[in-house]
């Protein structure tokens, strides 16, 4: 049998953000014998070692905020025609994809892929001014559009958004199935007595996640039920921030900073109620998992309806009223809702991971006309 086809994953680095998470599960379910995932980040990441034990090839250039617009492009160019054995390139950057395919396309990629994840950029009017320019190459030097939901495609394509695949956010089911002896021994491990009502979110700390809400939420909520905690899974640069915050706030020993775990599937069954005010979402991949551990969820209304997989466990709130919120922990602390999984809901939407990695292999193969 030939080697296998080789997938250039281009992302700034292999941390456990949505985009990344997607990309590792669709690694782990995809025949390795056919396809192969390379990567070119700019940036250590936490999943850098399982990828060189999957047989895959880490390459790194330096990013742009590190060392500016032009030297960012000639490395991107350099990187692109001394590795231009690369058939397909599959960039993960939203609007920064348009300079990373530009670049691909100039070598003669022949198959370039843009995906979109989310459904705005973030950081400050220089920043999202520069990042619509890098957008705009996207069309002229993309063949191929991928997007998380239709709203995520909607942003990063604009009238082109119709012809995007849609590759679903999809997980592994048994990891997240609720296991009362799994919530027992968690909860031991984080000291969280029998009768503690634990809300927990995992996100990285960026405004876009919204923490300060957040946290001035649960504050409100803390002060009905000092038998709570607040369970914050993720890292970033806003985490010092939101530290200063909860002591300001006095919620010291209430607020738990878990950090980044590779265990979130576990922790999550420790959590009763899963809030997750962001601003705007391509989909979280860690709202399926939520569901996926039969966790209810209070979520944003600016998140896409696609993320609620019609299992009664997600309630759309507005962030222009946080006493909604409040009123809404308050009824789920007294529901007495029994704790369950199920799968078919998952499939039934499309979140199973092993038919997403089929239906994406079968999309690299046919683009090169392998079986």
């Amino acid at each position: 049998m030939g080697s296998p086809l080789r997938i250039l994953h281009v992302v700034v680095n292999m941390n456990r953000g949505g985009a990344e998470t997607l990309i590792m599960n669709l690694y782990r379910h995809i025949d390795r014998s056919k396809v192969q995932f390379d990567f070119l980040t700019c940036k250590p990441g936490v999943f850098d070692e399982e990828i060189k034990v999957m047989g895959g090839i880490i390459h790194r250039i330096p990013y742009v905020s590190d060392v500016g617009h032009f030297k960012y492009i000639s490395e991107l160019e350099g990187f692109f025609k001394a590795n231009h054995q690369y058939q397909i390139v599959h960039s993960h950057m939203d609007k920064m994809s348009g300079f990373v395919l530009k670049a691909a396309k100039e070598s003669s990629i022949p198959i370039r892929i843009a995906h979109s994840h989310n459904t705005k950029s973030e950081g400050g009017t220089a920043i999202r001014l520069y990042k619509w320019w890098a957008g705009t190459f996207i069309v002229p030097s993309s063949t191929d559009y991928f997007a998380c939901s239709s709203e995520a495609a909607k942003w990063l394509f604009r009238q082109q958004y119709s012809k995007a695949k849609m590759v679903k956010n999809g997980i592994a089911f048994a990891p997240f199935y609720f296991a009362l002896e799994t919530r027992r021994k968690v909860r031991e491990e984080l000291e969280l007595d029998h009768g503690i009502f634990a809300i927990g979110h995992v996100g990285r700390f960026a405004k876009q996640k919204n923490h300060s809400f957040l946290i001035e939420l649960y504050a409100e909520y803390e002060r009905v039920n000092k038998n709570s905690v607040l369970l914050l899974l993720g890292d970033g640069h806003l985490r010092e921030e939101m530290e200063r915050k909860v002591r300001d706030l006095g919620l010291k020993d209430k607020v738990r900073f878990l950090g980044i775990r590779d265990d979130v599937n576990e922790v999550l069954q420790a959590m009763d109620l899963f809030v997750f005010p962001s601003f705007h979402e391509g989909l979280p991949v860690t709202l399926i998992e939520a569901q996926g551990a039969g966790l209810p969820c209070i979520i944003s209304d600016q998140i896409s309806s696609e993320a609620d997989l019609d299992m009664n466990l997600v309630e759309y709130l507005p962030l222009s009223n946080t006493s909604m919120w409040v009123d809404s922990i308050k009824r789920r602390k007294s529901a007495k809702i029994e704790r369950r999984s199920d799968k078919e809901p998952l499939v039934a939407k499309g979140y199973d991971i092993s038919r997403t990695a089929t239906s994406v292999q079968a999309l690299y193969l046919s683009y090169i006309g392998a079986p």
